[in-house]
């Protein structure tokens, strides 16, 4: 007799109801994955009830809504829940109500990956605290992101020492971060953007020598520094954009040698941005825009996979020198607009391959030399060239209207001079200001 163990069946575009499908006969099995299909906001059947050797369920964006059926809390075996949910207007929700959380979990103690994320699970910070605390002692994923939670978050949570991963964003937490999430030993992501989280972030949590991503955007009653990095630090992530961090960045930036992501626009950050952020060879995201940043710029020409900078509005200055930007063969978007850079614009940007956007307007910059090959330039993605409100002066090189891809060329408030010729501007761009 074969025995099914193990049913995948996720983005198959399955539509319609299951609820008397022999699926649920399968006695045996232990991991069933339903992921991204398209159930038509049914219910969930109390049918998978019956499947009681499951150990991996994952429902997840499967369309379902309406009230999780108690029957769930017969599973267990399972280790695995994921009933992720996208909430659609007009449609009702996936919800807990009755059952509540305490009631659905109570039973499912083998648990270590929790994914209840945009459920409506609307309960109070010590009500779901407690009831994950009390049920789930090996937990070790926990992912309830827009689930209508309120705070505090309560202490009860400390007991859970296998944590790894915590996302509780976009719910309205409305609360400080409790430092005991420092004390997880296994702590590698911790993700609470949009939750009204106010006063100061514990050190403690970036002291954390196991944590790879903190994602904290959008608290604006946030605030907090960022400390002095060991060396073989694991952090990969790091946003905290709309936030009210601030103060200089530390010269240990450069030990976040696996750095690949930093989101911190729209703080309060200045100082100069250290130049021991050009060892950071592996970044890949780098968005330090909207801040008081002055000095100059470090180079990334070590980062090879760079394909994002924005700098832009700050208080930045002297030139930028072509070799920063030479051989990033990924960059795609490089924002350096309401500045104080001068000298230069650095021509080694208009060589980058997979460059669309240069963002350089409101500097102070004077002069564009150089040139790229024709053949690079028609062959170039460039779709925005954004140099308005610069001191640019003499001729307007002939090469910026040989981007065959640019549908926006901005000159408008320099010094050219000279003349256009019509020829050129017949293959140029869809819009543009000079």
């Amino acid at each position: 007799m074969v025995v099914l163990l193990v049913l995948t069946l996720n983005s198959e575009s399955i539509s319609g109801g299951i609820n008397q499908s022999t699926l649920f006969s399968l006695q045996f099995l232990e991991k069933l994955n339903l992921a991204n299909n398209t159930f038509k906001f049914a219910q969930i059947p109390p049918s998978f009830g019956n499947l009681t050797s499951l150990r991996y369920l994952n429902l997840s964006m499967a369309g379902f809504s309406g009230q999780i059926p108690i029957e769930l809390s017969l599973l267990t075996r399972l280790s695995v829940l994921d009933l992720s949910n996208l909430y659609f207007p007009g449609t009702t929700p996936l919800q807990l109500e009755n059952p509540n959380l305490l009631t659905l979990l109570r039973n499912l103690n083998k648990l270590t990956e929790l994914h209840l994320d945009g459920v409506n699970i609307s309960a109070k910070g010590s009500e779901w605290s407690q009831a994950i605390s009390s049920s789930l002692p090996s937990l070790r994923v926990l992912s309830l992101s827009n689930c209508y939670l309120s705070g505090p978050i309560d202490i009860s949570l400390q007991i859970l020492q296998f944590l790894s991963e915590i996302n509780l964003g976009k719910n309205n937490l409305s609360a400080p971060v409790p430092e005991f999430f420092a004390s997880f030993r296994n702590l590698t992501a911790l993700s609470l953007s949009s939750s009204n989280l106010y006063g100061t972030f514990p050190e403690k949590i970036l002291h954390a020598s196991t944590l790879q991503t903190l994602d904290l955007v959008n608290n604006r009653l946030l605030d907090g520094s960022l400390p002095e990095f060991p060396r073989n630090n694991n952090l990969k992530k790091l946003v905290l954009s709309d936030t009210k961090f601030s103060g200089r960045l530390p010269d240990s930036m450069g030990n976040l040698t696996k750095l690949s992501w930093i989101e911190i626009a729209g703080c309060n950050f200045s100082g100069m941005i250290p130049t021991s952020m050009a060892n950071l060879t592996q970044l890949v995201y780098v968005d330090m825009s909207s801040n008081m940043f002055n000095g100059s710029i470090p180079s990334f020409q070590m980062s090879k996979n760079l394909s994002y900078i924005d700098f832009s509005h700050n208080n930045l200055t002297g030139p930028v020198p072509d070799t920063h930007f030479e051989g990033l063969a990924n960059l795609v978007n490089i924002d350096l607009a309401y500045n104080s850079f001068e000298g230069s614009v650095p021509s080694s940007l208009f060589s980058l391959p997979s460059l669309k956007k240069i963002q350089l307007s409101n500097n102070q910059f004077d002069k564009v030399s150089g040139s790229p090959n024709g053949s690079l330039s028609e062959l170039s993605p460039l779709d925005t060239l954004e140099l308005s409100s610069n001191k640019l002066q003499g001729p307007i090189p002939p090469y910026f209207f040989d981007f065959l891809s640019i549908s926006i060329l901005s000159l408008s408030f320099n010094n050219f001079s000279g003349i256009i010729q019509l020829e050129s501007i017949k293959k140029a761009p869809k819009s543009y200001e000079t």
